[in-house]
């Protein structure tokens, strides 16, 4: 009898042979490109498979019967794709918080009372960390949101969103917006305010501008030419997709690069801009003249920006503009990863790509 254990494929699936030969650059633009398709995928069932819309009731239920506080509890790419929905919660008057699993667990779970709802946010269903709070919160209103129906969060949970991204073997790309979508979806129900046509319209101009984003993707490269390193700037929902982007480009390149909201940047690292400092900053949903304002300031420090906006902007040998057209809050917290994503690509294809594809699972320790 053979002790071999069974192979932990990627979301239960067995890759094709061609993408278990394909390189991690190739990997990274093949997801990338196939954001719009199942963001849109997302979408039809989110509105129409009734086993999700009986689910989308129950969160909303839930948070309207408990009126405490909201917590969207995830790590890594999971945590960022949380900040949209409660950015989105709280500038409609509801307490929510994005919260880091790995801290929770350790450090929150006696403050653990007198929330109305937790949502645990993990693409794989089988991060310890999020395993652990299902086992040590059992009896709690607890939602999950999963790209992964086989995974052992999902066996624990008993209300779920799956993020319908298929299986991914690369940096986080389209479980990141799909999850984002998720949870904006999520928090529009349980604050009983439509989100179709928003939907919608963000996910038709994310496909409109990926070709001509990633088009200017060696533009982008060489703009970066002499950064020490590179600091990514977002407000609100924006700010999710900056620390998104700041690990995929760490991740993917081994490029140095942080994320910082406007506030945080302004009142810190925006005191040592000089010539070899390059920002990204996405000027976009609730505050983009304060994003304009940060970009100034940091050119006249000697600084570069890519400006990431809404609005028309004249290039300059300090200033690289990319226009997105814009779209309703909080889905800039999408839109606004495309720059990142397709510099990150312009990177790996110059210096190599430092994240093998993974198609397994392997052990997932604290």
């Amino acid at each position: 009898m053979s002790d071999a254990k069974p192979v932990r494929w990627i979301a239960g699936v067995e890759p094709a042979p061609e993408l278990l030969r394909a390189t991690g650059t190739e990997i990274l633009e093949l997801e990338c490109r196939q954001q719009p398709e199942v963001l849109q995928a997302l979408l039809q069932s989110y509105r129409s498979d009734p086993q999700i819309t009986e689910e989308l009731k129950w969160f909303r239920t839930i948070a309207v019967d408990r009126p405490g506080p909201i917590l969207l509890i995830g790590m890594g790419a999971s945590f960022c794709s949380s900040i949209s929905a409660s950015a989105l919660l709280q500038s409609n008057g509801r307490p929510a918080f994005s919260v880091d699993a790995g801290e929770w667990l350790h450090f929150g779970l006696p403050a653990w009372y007198g929330q109305s709802l937790s949502v645990l946010l993990t693409t794989s269903g089988e991060s310890a960390e999020l395993v652990k709070l299902f086992q040590v919160g059992a009896g709690r209103p607890m939602g999950l949101i999963c790209n992964n129906p086989a995974s052992t969060c999902w066996e624990l949970a008993r209300h779920r969103l799956p993020i319908i991204a298929g299986p991914e073997y690369g940096n986080a790309t389209k479980t990141y917006t799909n999850s984002t979508a998720a949870a904006i979806i999520m928090a529009s129900e349980i604050l009983g305010v439509p989100w179709q046509s928003d939907a919608e319209h963000a996910v038709a101009v994310f496909a409109r501008a990926l070709q001509p984003i990633f088009s200017m993707r060696q533009e982008l490269d060489g703009f970066c030419a002499g950064a020490a390193n590179i600091e990514i700037v977002g407000r609100g929902a924006g700010y999710g997709a900056a620390v998104m982007s700041a690990l995929c480009i760490r991740e993917m390149s081994g490029f140095r690069a942080a994320p910082h909201t406007g506030a945080g940047f302004r009142h810190g690292p925006n005191l040592d801009v000089d010539a070899s400092h390059l920002a990204i900053i996405l000027a976009l949903g609730r505050a983009p003249e304060l994003g304009l304002k940060l970009a100034e300031e940091c050119i006249r420090r000697g600084g570069k920006v890519i400006l990431v906006s809404s609005q028309q902007h004249r290039r300059t040998e300090q200033l690289l503009p990319v226009h997105i057209e814009s779209v309703a809050e909080p889905w800039e917290g999408i839109t606004s990863l495309l720059v990142p994503q397709a510099l990150t690509l312009a990177m790996v294809e110059r210096m190599g790509c430092r994240l093998p594809p993974r198609f397994q699972y392997g052990v997932m320790e604290q």
